[in-house]
């Protein structure tokens, strides 16, 4: 949770990270590096899941954003990027460094996020953190610059090098090569790394040797089934309900995944595994914005992609597909059968998608299908736990239809890719887990340990000593 503005983050003499973000937890990544005068923000990310985590997005960060100087972007997903509006507001008026896909990205999630707040402040006089005019604000001091595997000197005695994460379209983990007096660190953080074999993407690049490694533990604990395992999973629900007049509903996050699961349609289509008629719902305007700065940016793609493209092939176009921006359009969805509907939010905490899973969750003709990660306390997370009723607007909604959640398309690495990335540049000096639940950093820190790298997993608040390369400490 933010820390107390009496307890705001002052520095020691030398190099440091404090934790601000995703520590002990999945979302709001924020994580603050002193460099000699110099304070660097590494993402800014909102806390999502509960209402509760949602009003503490507007607490104190824990430092004073006046005193940022930079702020570096891993990625556009809101658990990277969802606090910096609010950081804007709070007096930062430094440069936000990320990629150029990022950018295009971040433009639109952080427009929804205004949108979505400022329809809650109406619905249910929930006060907004930011508005669309503060997103304005704020994309104003983006800069798209950071090509991947191009070193950079971003602040002085820091020196950054954005490389492939495999994550989302733009992603990256960076490495900081620092230098502070006679002292020299090499400090990398991860950000969030792909899932390999997606079929979009370049898995991510393998890290390089460093001091410090600042790492995900998403799926710490845990390993993915095979990509060609998910997709014939995906591949037998979708036809087995299609033909039996069932609808599809897909909770879909709008950067990746809906991508990806175009991709897999088309795909069944060209195989006749899915009949050519059948109706396909885009129902998500920033998923629909999403696929077109896709088809903007063929730079990040991987060779497979490429190659279609060359080929003439749109690789997200299906016979019947229908990207639905309007209300009304959204609206009319409901009359469809035997239609495959995918509508944001991934964790269904807010978005169309309860307006679909309203009126699908009840038939048991009717199948939801996840294919992400679902954060404790969001409605995705309690139908994945098998509740037989969730709360959609206030109201109580059965669960009959079938549930299957696919992890396999999860766009994180899993255990064995966390644990082979780690060690991919020698043994690190620390490994430092962020960015998973108690359970799943644990894990992991065990198999890191096992392999004798020394690792812990930081709180809220903790600082890091770079210069002596010494233990979290409690601040």
């Amino acid at each position: 949770m933010p820390l107390a503005s009496a307890a705001f983050f002052v520095p020691n003499e030398g190099m440091q990270i404090s934790f601000h973000g995703a520590a002990s937890d999945v979302t709001g990544s924020c994580h603050l590096l002193h460099v000699g005068k110099q304070q660097i923000l590494i993402d800014c990310g909102m806390f999502q899941g509960s209402r509760k985590l949602h009003e503490e997005n507007g607490e104190p960060f824990g430092f004073d954003p006046a005193k940022i100087n930079l702020l570096l972007l891993t990625h556009a997903h809101l658990d990277h990027c969802g606090r910096i509006p609010i950081l804007v507001k709070q007096g930062f008026r430094g440069r936000i460094l990320t990629t150029a896909g990022t950018v295009d990205l971040a433009k639109l999630v952080l427009q929804d996020a205004a949108g979505l707040q400022e329809e809650e402040m109406r619905r249910y006089h929930f006060p907004a953190l930011f508005g669309a005019a503060d997103v304005q604000t704020a994309l104003g001091q983006f800069e798209g610059a950071m090509a991947h595997g191009a070193a950079r000197e971003v602040a002085p005695g820091v020196r950054a090098t954005f490389y492939k994460a495999g994550h989302i379209l733009g992603s990256a983990w960076i490495l900081l090569e620092l230098e502070e007096g006679s002292e020299r660190r090499r400090v990398i953080f991860s950000g969030d790394l792909g899932n390999r074999n997606k079929p979009i993407l370049n898995p991510p690049d393998p890290a390089l040797p460093a001091d410090v490694v600042v790492m995900e533990s998403t799926y710490g604990d845990r390993n993915h089934r095979s990509q060609a395992e998910s997709i014939a999973e995906f591949r037998a629900a979708v036809q087995a309900t299609v033909s039996e007049g069932g609808n599809v509903v897909i909770p879909t996050f709008a950067l990746e995944r809906a991508q990806d699961l175009l991709y897999y349609l088309r795909q069944m289509v060209e195989d006749h595994a899915l009949p050519a008629d059948t109706p396909v719902f885009l129902d998500s305007p920033m998923a629909i914005s999403a696929t077109e700065v896709f088809r903007r940016h063929p730079e990040y793609f991987n060779p497979e992609m490429k190659a279609l493209l060359a080929a003439g092939t749109d690789p997200f176009a299906l016979p019947r597909l229908q990207f639905t921006r309007t209300t009304d359009a959204s609206k009319a969805i409901a009359k469809a059968r035997g239609a495959v509907i995918m509508a944001g939010s991934g964790m269904a905490t807010g978005g169309r998608i309860l307006h679909h899973l309203a009126n699908n969750l009840g038939d048991a003709r009717n199948h939801i299908i996840f294919v992400g990660y679902a954060s404790h306390g969001t409605p995705a997370r309690q139908v994945i736990d098998g509740a037989r009723e969730i709360r959609i607007y206030g109201e109580p909604v059965a669960v009959r239809a079938k549930v299957t959640t696919i992890g396999g398309f999860s766009a994180h690495a899993d255990h064995d890719d966390l644990l082979a990335w780690a060690q991919a540049g020698g043994k690190p000096g620390k490994v430092l887990l962020v960015h998973g639940e108690p359970k799943a950093a644990a894990v992991l820190a065990h198999d890191i340990e096992a392999r004798g790298i020394s690792t812990a997993i930081p709180k809220l608040g903790d600082r890091f000593d770079l210069s002596a390369a010494g233990a979290v400490a409690a601040r």
